[in-house]
């Protein structure tokens, strides 16, 4: 009997058990519409789930990193599927796990600063989200199209 050294875990289903060359046969436009109707579901989770949360009286940095999860594992589930239609791969998956700590912390730190410098009106919550997933968009479509679902 052979023992290995490695401790074994069991593996969500979303990570391959082998790597599989990236890319997309997808052209540009579509890919942009696809990210956008994907963007908007996963906006609606993490919103939804951050002011549900926020109004239960969780601090704002909380409740936003939680319905932040939420909504980027959505994003990313219906993105590598639908939007880039690329197989599943380790590297690719741990590549989005890295570009996703990048955006949390762009995400939650322009929010909370957004949130600290709006006068504390209705829409104070909604603006500060709005804004900061703006720039999580950006900066995870680019990285997703130019890098992440390249990646063989």
């Amino acid at each position: 009997m052979r023992v290995s050294a490695e401790p074994h875990l069991p593996l969500p289903v979303e990570i391959p058990l082998v790597d599989e060359p990236g890319g997309t046969d997808v052209d540009l436009k579509t890919q942009i519409i696809r990210f956008g109707v994907t963007g908007g579901l996963s906006a609606v989770v993490d919103f939804g789930l951050y002011s549900l949360l926020y109004l239960a009286g969780l601090p704002v940095n909380v409740a936003k990193a939680i319905g932040f999860i939420a909504g980027t594992t959505t994003a990313y589930l219906i993105n590598r599927r639908w939007t880039f239609q690329a197989p599943p791969s380790r590297a690719r998956f741990i590549a989005v796990v890295a570009l996703y700590a990048v955006t949390f912390a762009v995400q939650v730190g322009i929010n909370w600063v957004m949130y600290q410098a709006l006068d504390d009106t209705w829409w104070r919550l909604p603006l500060a989200f709005v804004i900061a997933q703006g720039t999580a968009t950006v900066i995870n479509f680019v990285v997703q199209r130019m890098v992440i679902f390249k990646i063989d």
